[in-house]
């Protein structure tokens, strides 16, 4: 590309690819696309960015398709890769100068030099790194501030690399300019005090950038660039100094107040001053250690104490309050179950803790934590009473929720409880003592303590489990509070009902629960808190329900769930709701009938209303999910709604199968389950399964389910719609597999057998040659081995036509006799018999070689004796004696079809459980008596050679086979 000619041509097109007009947008575009490969074109961008005469927007263009180019093209071995040459001029105009004006395009810059320098530096670009030193010396305030945030870029681009000859470049790199990264960060920090204290902000906004630049420099040299660094005197003192930096820069924040220009990115700094400790901790616990009791102090002074006061603000606690958290759950802080194995250093940190969490001090954490964290804040209270429903979803972890001081102080709160239960079980207790009766609807700060210390209670309940009667509390106290109707006292009805569903999987006797349905039918009639029920973890699913005690509020509890599903308007509301309504259905099973009908009408419309939520539409597929087990064959009805949603969620050509892809195949599943009977539109969906068996992802094993379903369901209209597909696909599939894989695969094929002898083997024969190899070959993974018996077994015993059809295919193949390939067929199921675990299977296997008598062939005859030893072993796995006559029957005999007698606990057979027992009537497995099978057979083979020619026969077999065989036959 010559640079003078393509430099208007390359700004033109540039120009243009700002244009708000797509008709002049795109056809640049696609030029600055074709342009991306031709040598030159890189240093047409440099030249235009470097242009400060220029338009901003171009120039921020310039410089971006320049970075995703280094992406693309500046790798040695990147197809179209930039040539050397042009890559060292490139690398030379970078840091020519450091004088962009723009803040936008700066960045851009420093990000741009930071990808080269992590592919090149510091081999091909060892000038990169002095360069950018003397420039942060230089006395040009511009110049030395674009240098500064270049020279950041870079130390975190280099930092991030993991591999160990990386690392060791950066600990190279890192000790060598760490004293200046420390003087320099001092020099711009003292300057930036000065002008604090000076009351210059213009100017102490510009230094306050700079220290907040060399600070992020030398966070990530501490961090990243030593080995171990504690044994390193510069980092341990500026680790040490970070304390004092961070006093005054707190002091800082009182003296400009929260209106000053400097207060946000002064709080930026403190924070950034926090991360180094956190990462530090994080990174070297060891070389921590020296820091534990600093730390401590620190934190718990200006979060516990009133040092705080008016200078902690939100974040800086959230800081403060992860440093205590992780230096008490550091496992290289605590000592080894047997004190002898701990290692010197885990003792020492054990140590500072223990010196330093005394017990006064525990107390006043406690005290404090619960007494002033937990109480609700003003604004809280407020929103409560403008948007209940957004204040429920807040409190339940809403996006602001997670990153606000409250779930960071009560996390902090169960580790210090479960750490220090002992001293700290009995300071909670006593503040429960102090507010037990009654509380004074007049008094907001009595109120706001109750539902404090009750908050506790709650989250501390599994380490409160010996110190607190429970049932007692709740029947003597929390059951008075909860009738004590006053508008003011909702916030402990709320906290009451909460702390109920904390305590009911912990500690709650099952003779209470009654009481407690009473309860909460009542709660749900309460405007003011039944929008948070639904998150309070009602005893519905918990392992202590019972659905006998529940059945008598069913009716009543469902309704009203039902209708605050439809007064809720925000999306996570009315997914708390329909898992609440899922647990409900779950647990009473059909018992849910009768009152499902405004629901199931309901919910086409929320899946039509929650078209851009796909959370919300997976929280109905589970819903689903549950009505459709619960209504088992009456899900017919569901169809018009139910089988488009399921075509919606498990298509791969829509997006939203993204998100609803496992719940709709799980919904697939069970419907199929549940289905009395094959329909068109049920055999449509079907057509989606191609392509998700070519994803071949973590949902496979659901997909064979599906299968074998519609196998269940409907073979015969299945199979000669989708059989040869399907087949295809398996093939596919079984080319690149895993062991597990191939066998689901294989199940898939035996079930088809099972089910449709003559139509399974036609529609996956392609698939059973390499079932017969295998068995030949002595397949050596036992569950395919065991797989592969089972299918053939079906083949010989079911469709013994297509097994000499196949026995010839293969012979011909084999180029062998198809007497002596049926010999290491017989050989080969005789030895690995052992891997066959199944009962019904070591039957099939008995049956399907026993078919093969009479006969006066030559090569059964020699392995006769294999074929009884086979059958000897079946027996002894399906035969049991009956104590009264003493004689053997076939345990796995079904004769009849029988309703299973259920429990209120049980649930009752799915549809597809009642085809399972029916088809089991007509299987060979579970309708011919082993013992009448071998017998019969048995006489056929002595009748066709005569008792002299049986007689040499039985004589090849073992005299303890033959003794227990006749055991087993007597009375026959």
């Amino acid at each position: 590309m010559d640079m003078d000619s393509a430099s208007s041509v390359v700004l033109q097109a540039l120009t243009q690819a700002t244009s708000q007009d797509t008709a002049v947008l795109k056809p640049a575009e696609e030029q600055l696309r074709q342009w991306e490969t031709q040598p030159g074109f890189y240093s047409v961008l440099l030249n235009i960015f470097n242009n400060h005469m220029l338009d901003v927007n171009v120039r921020w263009l310039a410089v971006l398709y320049f970075k995703n180019g280094i992406d693309r093209y500046w790798r040695r071995v990147a197809p179209h890769a930039l040539s050397e040459e042009e890559k060292t001029s490139l690398r030379a105009g970078l840091i020519t100068n450091f004088n962009e004006p723009v803040n936008q395009v700066t960045t851009q810059i420093a990000v741009l030099i930071a990808k080269v320098a992590r592919l090149d530096c510091p081999r091909q670009w060892p000038e990169l790194i002095p360069i950018l030193l003397e420039s942060v010396k230089g006395q040009d305030g511009l110049q030395q501030h674009r240098a500064l945030l270049t020279f950041y870029h870079v130390t975190k681009t280099l930092a991030s690399k993991r591999l160990a000859q990386d690392r060791r470049l950066f600990q190279d790199l890192a000790s060598g300019i760490y004293s200046f990264a420390c003087s320099l960060w001092s020099h711009h920090t003292d300057c930036f005090l000065q002008q604090i204290y000076a009351r210059d902000e213009a100017a102490a906004l510009s230094l306050l950038e700079r220290t907040l630049l060399s600070l992020k420099v030398l966070r990530k040299l501490t961090v990243h660039g030593f080995q171990e660094p504690q044994q390193n005197m510069e980092v341990m003192g500026f680790l040490n100094a970070v304390f004092e930096r961070l006093k005054q820069f707190l002091e800082c924040c009182r003296q400009v107040g929260s209106e000053s220009t400097c207060r946000e990115k002064l709080e930026k700094t403190i924070i950034l001053y926090t991360k180094v400790l956190l990462d530090f901790l994080e990174y070297h616990p060891c070389a921590f250690i020296p820091l534990i009791q600093r730390s401590l102090e620190f934190a718990v002074s200006y979060v516990f104490t009133p040092a705080g006061e008016g200078v902690a603000f939100e974040r800086f606690i959230v800081q403060c309050m992860n440093l205590i958290k992780m230096i008490l759950k550091n496992d290289a802080y605590k000592p080894a179950k047997n004190i002898d194995e701990s290692k010197p250093e885990s003792l020492e940190a054990h140590r500072i803790k223990t010196a330093f969490f005394t017990h006064p001090t525990l107390t006043e954490i406690g005290r404090r934590l619960v007494s002033h964290y937990f109480l609700l804040t003003e604004e809280e209270l407020t929103m409560w009473e403008e948007d209940p429903e957004s204040f429920a979803v807040e409190e339940t972890g809403g996006d602001s929720w997670k990153y606000s001081l409250r779930p960071c102080t009560e996390v902090l709160f169960l580790d210090i409880f479960h750490n220090y239960g002992q001293t700290l079980t009995p300071v909670l207790l006593d503040m429960v003592q102090n507010l037990q009766g009654p509380t004074n609807v007049e008094d907001p700060v009595q109120l706001l303590m109750k539902d404090a210390v009750y908050n506790a209670v709650g989250l501390a309940a599994y380490d409160l489990f010996d110190n607190v009667d429970f049932g007692q509390w709740f029947k003597n106290q929390l059951l008075g509070e909860l009738q004590v109707s006053h508008h003011s006292y909702k916030l402990i009805r709320r906290r009451v009902i909460w702390l109920i569903g904390q305590w009911i999987s912990v500690k709650f006797k099952s003779d209470l629960r009654p009481l407690l349905y009473e309860v909460i039918l009542s709660l749900m009639q309460d405007p003011d808190l039944v929008i948070f029920l639904p998150n309070s973890h009602l005893p519905v699913d918990d392992f202590e329900f019972r659905t006998e005690q529940f059945l008598p509020y069913l009716e009543s509890i469902f309704g009203l769930l039902f209708q605050l599903l439809q007064q809720v308007t925000e999306c996570d509301t009315k997914m708390q709701v329909l898992n609440v309504i899922s647990c409900v259905i779950e647990r009473v099973n059909i018992q849910i009938r009768p009152y499902v009908g405004c629901l199931v009408q309901y919910l086409p419309l929320l899946w039509k209303q929650s078209e851009e939520h796909n959370m919300l539409r997976c929280a109905i597929l589970t819903t689903l999910i549950h009505l459709v087990q619960g209504l088992g064959a009456e899900s017919k009805n569901l169809y018009p709604f139910l089988l488009p949603v399921i075509q919606l969620s498990t298509d791969v050509s829509q997006p939203p199968h993204v998100y609803l892809l496992e719940d709709g195949l799980e919904l697939w599943l069970v419907t199929l389950e549940n289905s009395p009977a094959i329909t068109p539109e049920l055999l449509r969906i079907f057509q989606n399964m191609s392509a998700l068996l070519e994803l071949s992802s973590e949902n496979l094993r659901t997909c064979f389910q599906i299968v074998n379903a519609y196998i269940y369901l409907s073979a015969t209209e299945f199979l000669q719609n989708y059989g040869e597909s399907l087949c295809r696909s398996f093939c596919d599939l079984l080319k690149d597999i895993t062991n597990e894989g191939q066998v689901q695969v294989l199940k898939v094929v035996e079930i088809a057998l099972k089910v449709s002898p003559i139509l399974g083997a036609h529609m996956f024969q392609p698939l059973l040659p390499a079932v017969f190899r295998g068995i030949v070959d002595g397949e050596r993974y036992p569950v395919v081995m065991s797989t592969y018996l089972g299918i053939m077994g079906r083949v010989l015993l079911q469709n013994s036509s297509f097994f000499s059809s196949l026995l010839t295919q293969m012979a011909s193949e084999c180029n062998q006799e198809m007497d002596q390939l049926l010999g290491s067929v017989i050989e080969m199921w005789v030895d690995r018999m052992d891997n066959i675990t199944q009962p019904e299977r070591r039957k099939l296997s008995s049956l399907a070689l026993l078919s093969l008598l009479p006969s006066d062939n030559s090569v059964i005859q020699d392995k006769f004796c294999g074929i009884i030893n086979i059958c000897v072993e079946a027996l002894h796995d399906v035969m049991t004696e009956d104590s009264e006559t003493g004689t053997f029957k076939d345990c796995m005999l079904m004769s009849h079809f029988e309703e299973p007698k259920l429990s209120d606990d049980e649930e009752p057979p799915t549809e597809q459980d009642k085809r399972k027992k029916l088809l089991a009537l007509e299987d060979p497995v579970h309708s011919v008596s082993l013992q009448q099978f071998v017998y019969e057979k048995l006489k056929a083979q002595q009748a066709l050679l005569g008792d002299q020619g049986f007689g040499v026969l039985m004589e090849t077999v073992d005299t303890e086979l033959v003794r227990q065989l006749q055991e087993f036959l007597q009375g026959l």
